[in-house]
């Protein structure tokens, strides 16, 4: 009996002392918004710790790879530089902690020190601190038996020479170590979960929150004990010191037994806690595009579900935003890889939307936030770098951690908004609501002419456009869109047949020679070999630049991309392949074999175009080299068009006599100046009307 009474007796004695620590630990905690990179900071010290455990590092670039996760660890709301904070706490340490006094009295002197952080800061900046004096003393003991500097500071520091009798105390420091960062990542985990968002349940939310406190207390306090035992070797003989080391070790071993016990049960709370997050953070939101909004906060902050009051990054200016930069404005929601786009497609992406003249009239109206979500669930540290290197360079917005985005919303990314394989242009309408599911398409073929990239506005577009060279080649490039707006004949061609590219251009040169403005335009093919690529850099350099004119490579992409975008998106509006011009003219480009070459001439935003493959149209040239009445006559387009469809009677000079067309007066300068029968392929001759 008196037993079992002692026994219980103790452990509610130690339950109102651990209430009484966590009502210390509160009221020490003040935080005032700081904000600390916390998991990057940590990840940079693990590397620490085990370079410390690895005597020669030849790997310089993982060094070097290293030393950016540091630099770039973002502190925000900081009153000093991370550098100075961290070399403050190690004063305190040194100076106020190795004074007389209990561990717990030196435990609370960091409490306060530190109460304006977050519980996760704690943690991390007091292992940050032990890291770095942990580093540096591995640094001159590495050093020392071939650096006189490194032996000289070893020296005055009074280090031992040899550590070979303490080989037991630094392997219980190691593990304790390894146990500290691994509880530590548990309190990020949890500090990291998106609460304000959900509903959990609040005596289960009450205990975990009870043991993140004494956790990050006894991580603490187990960083102090370790400071505190390198602090304390001295260069003396070891045996003289063998039941120290043995206490040390034991202190050490309790240590991690109780850090242990910590970590298993609180990492089954957290993950408790995590799961029901994410699965409530899901349902949200299922819920919430499914609902009307007045405006697009509510949906905004659901979605990207972070702590933080300034989630997005301006990568032209580096400024930090808060989604209330995003109210009451179109979102276009760039789903990526961290890669982004290949090159081609970036490039042609920021012409139509950042280039554009209508982009200054619609500026304000629409934001583009870039999010990119790697394959896997975990960020690579080359995919964080290659991150941080595109938005240093991008002239939209993006979010500032993409990898600290909760899992539940990659999820629905992934699985409701179909991203899955190539980039989505998800758009967000002023109230919040889903306007488009992808429209980067409609992007690469009007740019911001597609405003607001809504899925009727792109039905909208497709009603107003007819199939013409206006659409094949504006916008691709200045130069070819004034000869749209001068209404020129254009000509614009591929083939990887280089003798058929040559002999094609002799031949439209001798035509041109007749006085015939008409501009020619190579655009390569969808799949350019290197021979081809060999080939034209070959006529820019030599004498022929003058009469081959050829789109730059990244031109001659950007006009596969969009008719590629022209086919996916009359696919995706529901446009038939057996009815719809456009889809079929575009469908037989793009599917065309390299081997064979075709020709397009059309004028301007005309619908009169034709496109003819490549050896017809050389039967054709031919026709019109030999026919120079004919085509003074009929003038060119005429003359073309009789050739690829010659009449079935032999050309006249009388009227067929087919219907009519009446043209009513002021409306004649809009029609063009050689109208051609649809029957006979004849020009009609114009007469005036008198009513």
């Amino acid at each position: 009996m008196n037993l079992q009474g002692t026994a219980t007796f103790t452990l509610h004695t130690d339950s109102t002392l651990e209430d009484i620590l966590i009502k210390k630990l509160l009221l020490s905690h003040d935080p005032d918004g700081r904000r600390l990179d916390s998991e990057q900071l940590l990840h940079a010290m693990e590397d620490i710790m085990l370079y410390a455990t690895i005597s020669d590092i030849s790997d310089l670039d993982f060094i070097a790879n290293d030393w950016r996760k540091v630099t770039d660890i973002e502190a925000v709301g900081f009153k000093e530089a991370l550098s100075h904070l961290i070399n403050k706490i190690s004063h305190e340490i040194l100076c106020k902690c190795s004074a007389e006094g209990s561990l717990h009295e030196k435990t609370m002197i960091l409490f306060d020190l530190l109460g304006n952080y977050t519980w996760e800061a704690k943690a991390v900046l007091v292992l940050a601190t032990f890291v770095k004096s942990y580093g540096e003393f591995w640094l001159l003991m590495q050093l020392y038996p071939k650096n006189t500097l490194a032996l000289s500071v070893a020296m005055l520091k009074q280090l031992p020479s040899d550590l070979t009798a303490y080989t037991r105390q630094f392997k219980a420091l190691s593990l304790l170590m390894k146990t500290v960062i691994d509880l530590t990542k548990c309190v990020i985990k949890f500090e990291s979960l998106p609460l304000s968002q959900v509903k959990l349940d609040k005596e289960n939310m009450s205990i975990t929150k009870y043991n993140i406190y004494s956790a990050v207390y006894w991580i603490i306090r187990s960083i102090l004990t370790c400071s505190s035992q390198i602090s304390d070797l001295k260069a003396t003989t070891p045996l003289q010191y063998s039941d120290s080391i043995t206490i040390a070790t034991w202190e050490l071993s309790s240590l991690i037994h109780r850090l242990k016990g910590m970590d298993n049960h609180l990492n089954q709370q957290v993950e408790e806690c995590s799961q029901q997050t994410e699965s409530q953070l899901y349902q949200s939101l299922l819920n919430i595009f499914t609902e009307e909004h007045n405006e697009n906060q509510e949906v905004l902050r659901i979605l990207f579900a972070v702590r933080d009051d300034f989630p997005l990054l301006d990568c032209s200016t580096q400024a930090k935003l808060g989604l209330t930069e995003l109210k009451n404005k179109v979102v276009i929601l760039l789903i990526t890889e961290p890669e982004l786009l290949p090159t081609e497609e970036l490039l042609l992406l920021v012409q139509q939307i950042c280039d554009n003249p209508c982009n200054k009239i619609l500026e304000g109206s629409y934001e583009i936030v870039w999010i990119p979500i790697p394959d896997s669930n975990y960020w690579t540290d080359a995919e964080k770098r290659s991150f941080r290197v595109l938005s240093q360079s991008i002239p939209w917005c993006s979010i500032k951690q993409p990898w600290s985005l909760n899992s539940a919303v990659v999820t629905f990314v992934k699985q409701e908004w179909n991203y899955r394989e190539g980039p989505l242009m998800v758009v967000l309408d002023s109230q919040g609501n889903v306007s488009n599911f992808n429209a980067l398409d409609m992007v690469f073929i009007w740019g911001v002419k597609a405003y607001p990239f809504s899925d009727s506005r792109e039905k909208e577009l497709w009603q107003e456009q007819s199939w013409n060279l206006q659409l094949l080649v504006d916008e691709i490039d200045p130069l070819i869109s004034n000869w749209v707006k001068e209404d020129r004949y254009i000509c614009i061609y591929g083939s990887a047949d280089i003798d058929w590219i040559l002999e094609f251009n002799s031949k439209f040169k001798k035509i041109k020679n007749t006085g015939l403005q008409l501009e020619m335009i190579y655009v390569g093919t969808r799949n350019e070999s290197e021979h081809v690529k060999n080939f034209l850099s070959w006529i820019q350099e030599g004498d022929l630049r003058n009469s081959l004119f050829s789109l730059c490579l990244t031109k001659r992409r950007s006009f596969w991309i969009r008719l590629e975008s022209i086919i996916r998106s009359k696919l995706r509006l529901g446009y038939s392949l057996d009815t719809d011009q456009a889809l079929q003219e575009a469908s037989a480009l793009v599917n065309n074999d390299n081997s064979k070459s075709w020709v397009a001439i059309g004028r301007g935003s005309s619908d009169d175009i034709v496109i003819v493959e490549g050896s017809n149209m050389m039967k054709c040239l031919d026709s019109l080299l030999g026919w120079d009445a004919k085509v003074g006559k009929l003038g060119f387009w005429g003359a073309l068009r009789t050739a690829i469809d010659p009449p079935d009677a032999p050309l006249s000079d009388e009227p067929c006599g087919h219907e009519s067309k009446t043209i009513p007066y002021g409306e004649e300068k809009a029609v063009d100046a050689m109208e051609i029968c649809e029957k006979c392929n004849l020009p009609w001759k114009e007469f005036v009307v008198y009513k």
